[in-house]
């Protein structure tokens, strides 16, 4: 069997390396010319890492992501709403990790190049056809314009939330769905953030929200920070650039009288050399993801908000189970289908969950009972409203404990 993958970002590598470890051929094939450790911040989340520590990948992700501990919600001024463990913090046998996206795309593609072989970049998917004995793919070269037909037996849409593989699939009423928050996002020297290791969040995207979490252990300054103002009503979009530049001027109105006890934001944006601004969009759930031998991963399977810290994990989780059932399934089609079965329920659940939003109204509970902040949050929420305000964040982020810690391997065994 071979199998092609659209897409070397997250989900792509990761599948890659899933199936190459169950024994499985495959091919990644990338539209940009150079691949270069872009991005900003993303958290991996413990059940993603159990998975890329299954494909040998721990000391490198030791090596270049911080451990999470906490995250911690606060208002504008710096009161404690909520801080709630994280990874092994929280039980876990694996760590959560808060690392730059770029160097993890890099771990996953230096394992990729040294088992399996190059990436093939400067390839754009056009179209494909299939019957019931395999898929003919057709790519162009990105630099001469040719385009040439491969045949595979499965094709796997991992190219993100434009996905060409999704469009050609769903070709009609699918359209990128945006929530009126506008996200800018940067990377600068900062001052240590509470304990170095911890997810911070200040205020609500409901009106202005604040994030800041330390993403290199070798550099204890950098501090990745995300803004979230929400600025209209919504509605349907024609496409989300993640890499336009942002204006400070932009992004500083918004917190130019911030005073927060805990992080300085305005010296964060002034700090930062290059802001990056897009608005927080997703996709209604599909009822199918593929056809036949083509299927689709991660963010062009399910784009979610990133209020969950939990997009990139949830690609590598659809990797592992795909390549199980690749390996374990005979007949492709009936693998996909098994694939999808498993991935797609929980996945649009998750899309939904994040779309609601679930921790935002209890902070904006917390701002307008106390708009001048507060000394004991236990003056403003009642126990009933903290113990809500956990099980919908960890609703957007956490697998079981126990569950996780003793659930049998998805790894398959050549």
């Amino acid at each position: 069997m071979r199998i092609m993958i659209i897409g070397a970002g997250i989900g792509g590598l990761t599948t890659a390396l899933s199936l190459h470890a169950a024994g499985l051929d495959c091919v990644v094939v990338e539209s940009a010319a150079v691949l270069r450790p872009l991005g900003v911040g993303i958290n991996l989340q413990s059940h993603a890492t159990r998975e890329l520590t299954e494909l040998g990948l721990a000391d490198q992700l030791a090596d270049k992501g911080v451990e999470t501990t906490f995250i911690t919600f606060t208002d504008r001024f710096g009161g404690e709403i909520l801080s709630i463990p994280r990874g092994r913090s929280a039980g876990y046998l694996w760590p959560q990790y808060s690392i730059h996206r770029g160097e993890l795309q890099m771990i996953l593609r230096a394992a990729v190049e040294e088992r399996i072989g190059p990436v093939r970049l400067a390839t754009r998917f056009e179209r494909f056809e299939q019957d019931g004995d395999g898929v003919e793919v057709t790519l162009r070269d990105a630099a001469t314009g040719e385009t040439t037909r491969e045949r595979v037996d499965v094709l796997v849409g991992a190219d993100g939330v434009h996905s060409s593989v999704r469009a050609q699939l769903h070709p009609e009423g699918d359209p990128l769905r945006w929530t009126g928050i506008r996200m800018w996002r940067g990377i600068a020297d900062g001052d240590r953030v509470r304990d170095g290791a911890t997810v911070f969040v200040a205020g609500t995207n409901l009106s202005v929200k604040f994030v800041a979490y330390h993403i290199s252990p070798a550099d204890p300054r950098m501090v990745n920070w995300v803004a979230e103002v929400k600025v209209g009503d919504g509605g349907e979009v024609g496409e989300a650039d993640w890499s336009r530049t942002g204006r400070l001027e932009d992004v500083a109105r918004y917190f130019a009288d911030w005073k927060h006890s805990h992080v300085d934001v305005m010296a964060l944006l002034k700090a930062t050399p290059r802001i990056l601004e897009y608005p927080m969009v997703d996709r209604d759930p599909l009822e199918s993801w593929g056809q036949g031998r083509v299927t689709l991963l991660g963010d062009a399977a399910h784009p979610m908000y990133p209020i969950g810290s939990n997009g990139g994990s949830q690609a590598v989780l659809d990797a592992r189970v795909l390549a199980r059932c690749l390996a374990t399934i005979d007949d492709p089609a009936e693998a996909l289908a098994a694939y999808e079965a498993e991935r797609r329920p929980p996945t649009s659940a998750l899309v939904l969950a994040h779309r609601a939003l679930p921790v935002e109204e209890t902070i904006s509970l917390v701002m307008e009972r106390a708009p001048h902040g507060f000394a004991d949050i236990a003056d403003v929420l009642t126990p009933e409203e903290l113990a809500a305000m956990t099980a919908a964040q960890r609703g957007i982020t956490d697998m079981d404990v126990k569950a996780l810690n003793e659930r049998e391997s998805w790894s398959v065994v050549r």
